[in-house]
């Protein structure tokens, strides 16, 4: 047993009873921590593990990665922080739970915008936020302005302003037209509500399917979730019951959220952790991430799942992740102004 495995199941069985043996440093292992259910990543880690001869031992932790991280301090076995949200990685980030790593690898594969300029994190796989619509409407192209169009009043389904999926696509719109023109965006928005905001995003596909709205927002990975049967039939029946539309913004293209990883700051397997890094971002895995989770690919070249590539080209907003991170504290307090969630 290696020393950094050791420390590793104690982080990760905190009180168990655990024979520490004279060791060495490890050039066969990293240590994952991560928010992303284990059995969507497992084939990943296998895959690594046969190519290299390197072991992934992961750890899922659920909620609070940074603050799991923090409490571990300098002692911490994490060399690898996977988590499923813009904001929670550059929560690592801001709280200094993450290194900066230059590959020409991943920096070829990752596109700028869709990482930290610093190489301090980088994203793995993108959903986008698309829109779900009647399919008796006309409808072929759609701007998120255009949600706050009066003629929308009474008609659309989304989650809670306050769910992170929601505060994301507000501060995006902040990045892009200032505080001021976003909240008024979001009157408008919330006007169009045919119902609370409230449910997940396939309630919003079932509710149009149900004729209490003709239009709905929700990630595209859902899409591929009703569609293939994986949810059971009730939602094959909803993701047949809707088109989608990949909207814009006017200046810019679809708004997107990221699956993505980085190197924890006292990564005990610094080079097997960029390893793992560079071979997520491999055509191999990209394929692997593409089929096992109806997520688009983030390296350009590889194909997204058939149900996934069916719903047109992806043209990703341009703004820098981290521009629209900024403001998604911004993002929540117009929520509560403007009464969203009430």
């Amino acid at each position: 047993m290696t020393l950094s495995l050791v420390r590793f199941l104690k982080a990760a069985l905190p009180g168990a009873a655990v024979l520490l043996c004279a060791a060495t440093a490890s050039a066969q292992e990293v240590n994952l921590y991560t928010t992303r259910e284990p059995g969507l990543i497992q084939p990943l880690m296998d895959a690594f593990t046969k190519a290299t001869g390197i072991k992934v031992n992961s750890i899922f932790v659920r909620d609070g990665l940074a603050e799991r991280v923090a409490a571990e301090g300098t002692r911490s076995p994490a060399d690898v922080l996977m988590d499923v949200d813009i904001g929670a990685l550059i929560t690592l980030v801001d709280r200094g739970r993450t290194q900066p790593v230059r590959s020409s690898v991943l920096e070829a594969a990752v596109p700028a915008n869709l990482r930290g300029s610093d190489g301090s994190w980088f994203a793995l796989s993108l959903r986008a936020r698309v829109l779900y619509v009647q399919k008796d409407l006309s409808l072929k192209s759609f701007t998120y302005e255009q949600l706050a169009d009066p003629q929308w009043k009474g008609k659309i389904c989304t989650r809670a302003g306050q769910h992170a999926y929601t505060t994301a696509l507000i501060a995006a719109y902040i990045a892009h037209y200032g505080e001021a023109r976003a909240e008024a965006w979001l009157r408008g928005l919330k006007s169009g509500l045919a119902r609370a905001a409230a449910g997940g995003d396939r309630d919003g596909a079932r509710d149009i399917m149900g004729g209490i709205c003709d239009l709905a927002l929700g990630n595209s990975y859902y899409v591929g979730l009703m569609r293939s049967g994986a949810g059971g039939p009730d939602q094959e029946k909803w993701g047949s019951a809707i088109r989608i539309i990949l909207p814009t913004f006017e200046n810019g293209g679809t708004h997107v959220n990221v699956s993505g990883a980085a190197i924890a700051k006292n990564s005990p397997n610094r080079a097997n952790a960029l390893r793992f890094l560079e071979f997520l971002v491999s055509d191999q895995a990209q394929k692997m991430y593409a089929e096992a989770n109806f997520e688009y690919p983030v390296k350009a070249g590889v194909a997204a799942h058939p149900i996934i590539a069916a719903l047109g080209p992806l043209k990703v907003d341009g703004l820098p992740l981290v521009e629209i991170a900024k403001h998604r504290a911004t993002a929540s307090k117009l929520v509560d102004k403007v009464g969203y969630d009430r």
